[in-house]
């Protein structure tokens, strides 16, 4: 199916010129050249404008499907405000080299304008820090915001360029509210289906998982698009509403990512589909509005179900951690009756043992001798034993012990931290081949366990210089011994010399707010699966290793 993607997000701080930071997925694309960006962009721009001209309203460029201007919002959304003299540029070349002059040269570089300004304002008001518009779309609220301004700055645009076809003469001021509608919802669907879809892909690695569910869906789709084209024209806009099914069946499997891509799986369908077909005297605006409905309801569920998943997650780490402390009760009397049981039988065992070595040294004898160091020794067994009724009280448990893939703990875990992530400008490297075995682990203590490195990580990407790349990378191998090999790394300054020699403490923390139970509650998660926790530092930054048993295949 449309699977929600692992989370991976980079944040690279723009100049100083816009120092909003944005996530990019693929760092490398940062590093190319302007030159090269901004031809890409113009080759695109012009693409996109050819494939989507068709059924246009006369000899110039308004037509039903108008993707370029969300492209234009990706491109300066994501690489800055430097590129903004580009969306006045691109409109123009495309106006040139698809419709080869259609319209007189003031004409053309006048729209061009208008277009350029619209979407330059567009571009600009989503940019706004007041407005803290999530480019990476993780909420119901920044998709409201990114389909609020496409509504308002198409009918804008729309009423701007036709009015202007109107005035030099190009257009009838009669089709002015045909072309207009036409204009804008050619613009809306175009922003709408497109830039969801590129800001999904450019900001989080491997968005996709294509499973057998995705085949079902893709055939979903593209029987429901046969079905519209395949009857008798007066019957195709009732049976659109099909599409619905399978739209509605990938948002709520997949979340907003896989929606996404359906929806352009089904805009281009439908494009082609009216190419192909060609149903006598058809209105495509409608099929278009109707396309537009479909987007509106399809991102939303898709948003919805992905937030809903967050929660989810969430509240199930928070039961868990909630259950944890109910058991230990008051943390001061803990302490206390933890103090006053160990006391009594260490200074015991401190007695018998001057005793003995009294006795030694007075040439007494040794049968006085052995007595105090047994009755010593019993002392300490007795401490001992308080420690691991101790570890008995507060021990994580194994009732939820079952079969699971590796992956799935760490998609749920990078899911849930995926507003910490963004926020701390750091990009999560994921390398876990997909024909790893199952392991034998509670998936919400394992998830706890990925939670604490990966937040320590962060932490430690503070010292990171703002110029240099903040990477997390989290690795998984089978070691062909029964266990499977996690390591969660990162490019900070490493742990210091004391934690290496000593490894995990217990309250022992580098942090001046932390508490220091992070990496010891994590260790003791692990150990209490089987497994085992390592730290160490590598040439690039701090790494944490842990293993997890292989589950048992049953046959």
């Amino acid at each position: 199916m449309f699977a929600a993607g692992e989370v991976d997000t980079d944040k690279v701080l723009t100049p100083a010129s816009n120092r909003r930071a944005r996530p990019m997925a693929f760092a490398k694309l940062l590093s190319i050249s302007p030159r090269l960006i901004a031809a890409g962009f113009l080759a695109g721009y012009v693409l996109l404008d050819w494939i989507s001209f068709v059924h246009p309203f006369g000899r110039f460029g308004i037509t039903p499907w108008n993707p370029p201007p969300g492209l234009s919002l990706v491109l300066v959304l994501l690489f800055g405000q430097r590129y903004l003299p580009l969306l006045f540029l691109a409109p123009l070349l495309a106006d040139f080299v698809v419709r080869g002059q259609a319209v007189s040269t003031l004409t053309a570089f006048v729209t061009a304008m208008v277009i350029g300004c619209g979407y330059s304002l567009a571009a600009l008001t989503l940019l706004r820090p007041a407005l803290k518009f999530d480019v990476s779309l993780s909420s119901m609220r920044d998709l409201i915001v990114l389909l609020l301004v496409a509504v308002v700055t198409g009918a804008i645009v729309a009423v701007a360029c036709v009015t202007v076809f109107a005035g030099f003469g190009v257009l009838s001021w009669e089709a002015f509210a045909p072309a207009a509608l036409r204009y804008w919802v050619g613009d809306v669907i175009g922003i709408a289906v497109m830039t969801p879809f590129l800001l999904i892909v450019l900001t989080r690695v491997r968005p996709f998982q294509f499973q057998w569910e995705t085949g079902l869906q893709l055939l979903s789709i593209g029987f429901a698009l046969s079905l519209v084209f395949g009857m008798d024209h007066t019957r195709q806009l009732p049976l659109f509403y099909l599409l619905f099914l399978p739209i509605v069946w990938i948002a709520v499997r997949s979340g907003l990512e896989g929606v996404s891509l359906g929806l352009i799986v089904t805009q281009i369908g439908l494009i082609a589909g009216l190419q192909i077909a060609r149903p006598p005297g058809v209105d495509v605006t409608q099929f278009q509005a109707l396309m537009l409905v479909l987007t509106f309801t399809g991102l939303a569920a898709g948003v919805l179900v992905t937030e809903r998943r967050r929660a989810e997650l969430q509240l199930r780490l928070q039961q868990d951690a909630h259950a944890r402390l109910a058991r230990l009760g008051s943390m001061g009397e803990l302490a206390s009756a933890l103090a006053h049981e160990i006391n009594q039988p260490l200074m015991a065992a401190g007695t018998y043992s001057r005793i003995a070595l009294e006795a030694m040294g007075d040439g007494g004898s040794t049968s006085s001798a052995r007595e105090a160091a047994n009755k010593a020794v019993a002392q300490m067994e007795r401490a001992s034993e308080v420690v691991r009724r101790l570890r008995s009280l507060i021990r994580l448990g194994r009732s939820e012990r079952a079969p699971v893939a590796l992956s799935r703990i760490v998609h749920e875990a990078l899911e849930l931290m995926r507003p910490e992530i963004d926020r701390a400008e750091v990009r999560i490297e994921e390398r876990i081949p997909h024909d790893l075995p199952n392991v034998m682990a509670d998936v919400l203590q394992v998830e706890q366990v990925l939670i604490n490195l990966v937040r320590n990580s962060i932490e430690a990407a503070h010292d990171v210089d703002s110029q240099r790349s903040r990477i997390i990378t989290i690795e998984a191998a089978d070691t062909g011994s029964g266990y499977l090999e996690v390591v969660v790394g990162d490019n900070g300054p490493g742990f210091p010399s004391a934690a290496l020699t000593e490894g995990p403490q217990l309250f022992r923390t580098e942090k001046p707010e932390g508490l220091g139970v992070g990496l010891s509650l994590s260790r003791s998660i692990v150990e209490g699966h089987g497994g085992k926790l390592f730290i160490q530092n590598s040439s690039s930054g701090a790494s944490v290793r842990f293993t997890l048993p292989v589950a048992e295949v049953t046959t």
